[in-house]
């Protein structure tokens, strides 16, 4: 009797295990505060991960690698820090882009002003050209010692009549020449200096490309180093930070009272972006095969036709700030201190975004990373 009581304990002591040791886990991104006790709020989460059969599984901050060197929660900081470096460095990239393509559309411009303007300044050289030889013909006397030499009242009053004309179109063309030539001068200058902003803004391209292929190169390196089930152990700690930073969230009651409905736009934006899950993220693309954070986010406000920023940066510079308590889906959540990565809400505490390489488009709790603030794109 005593030995069947001692087995029930262990399976029952076994069973509980089990549970505390798969919670439900979100997928998301990784910053992780210490949660309070959670309400009972819903949240996104996505299925555990499943280590293989026999497989140690300690989660904790103490769970060492293979080398013993580093503990595995140790791994996932340093991971997580290098792919917000290269998230930084995805917005400078991106920035220096749009900037780019401004400049080199300035620039293109400028230089058909002054194909223009040259053209101009041919014209009235010939036209200039012409009254002289005009003159010549005219025995080489200016049109004044012509009139002095005139017996013809008649034609007295009519030269002096088509000398005023001369005079007023030939300082009307020196002045049209003059000014020709001045703007030719201000839009040579102009080309110049927009050519100067164009080659820094390719050299800051340059240097941010080299920067996010550094930080995500030593991320993939780092992971690659794992074993297997280390690498599913990581799966497991990076999950259970998302869920333990969306618990805390939810528990500082900052969804109560959000019950509010998307416009118009919001739910064309969210449909598009609700559309594109599943399709991988790559750092400065905008679709429409793949995506990274604010691509996703200014591609599917533009199918809802509202044009806003390309990076996060200039969406949390540039648009309307909203309290994360009168927040509505649609609305753009941007994370980081940095302002390096943004998604956008649906509701239901929950976010769509693209989360970094390696991920694809997906949902996540809108808490799951540290929020510096909620921006509207159609306030």
């Amino acid at each position: 009797m005593n030995r069947r009581r001692s087995v029930a304990a262990a399976i029952t002591v076994v069973c509980a295990l089990a549970v505390l040791a798969s919670p439900a886990l979100m997928n998301g991104a990784y910053a992780a505060p210490a949660p309070p006790p959670a309400p009972s709020t819903s949240a996104v989460a996505p299925p555990p991960v499943e280590l293989p059969p026999g497989t140690a599984s300690p989660t904790g901050p103490g769970a060492t690698t293979g080398s013993g060197e580093k503990s595995l929660e140790d791994i996932r900081k340093e991971i997580e820090a290098l792919y917000q470096k290269a998230a930084s460095a995805t917005d400078a990239y991106n920035l220096a882009e749009e900037e780019t393509k401004k400049q080199s559309a300035e620039v293109i411009e400028l230089a058909e002003d002054i194909v223009t303007g040259q053209l101009r300044i041919d014209e009235l050289k010939t036209r200039a050209g012409a009254a002289a030889r005009a003159q010549y013909r005219g025995g080489g006397l200016p049109p004044e010692a012509q009139l002095i030499l005139t017996d013809d009242p008649r034609l007295f009053l009519d030269a002096v009549g088509r000398i005023q004309q001369g005079q007023k179109a030939t300082h009307d063309l020196i002045g049209e020449l003059s000014r020709a030539q001045e703007d030719l001068k201000t839009y040579t200058a102009d080309a110049s200096t927009q050519w100067q902003r164009l080659e820094a803004g390719r050299a800051k391209k340059e240097k941010a490309k080299k920067e996010i292929t550094k930080r995500i190169a030593a991320a993939e390196k780092l992971e690659a180093s794992l074993e297997k089930e280390e690498r599913a152990r990581l799966a497991r700690l990076e999950s259970d930070a998302a869920l333990k930073a969306q618990t805390a969230w939810l528990g500082s009651g900052a969804l109560k009272d959000i019950n509010r409905s998307s416009s118009e736009r919001g739910k064309k934006a969210i449909a598009f972006a609700t559309g594109e899950i599943g399709k991988p993220y790559v750092w400065g693309a905008e679709g429409p095969d793949s995506y990274d954070c604010s691509g996703l986010t200014s591609q599917a406000w533009a199918a809802a036709g509202r044009t806003i920023p390309r990076t996060s940066q200039e969406q949390w510079r540039l648009l309307p700030r909203i309290d994360i308590k009168d927040m509505r889906p649609g609305d753009l959540i941007i994370y980081h201190q940095d302002a390096s990565h943004v998604g956008m809400y649906i509701g239901d505490g929950a976010i769509v975004h693209a989360p970094r390489p390696g991920r694809n488009v997906t949902l996540a709790g809108a808490g799951s990373m540290r929020i510096l603030g909620v921006v509207r794109p159609d306030k």
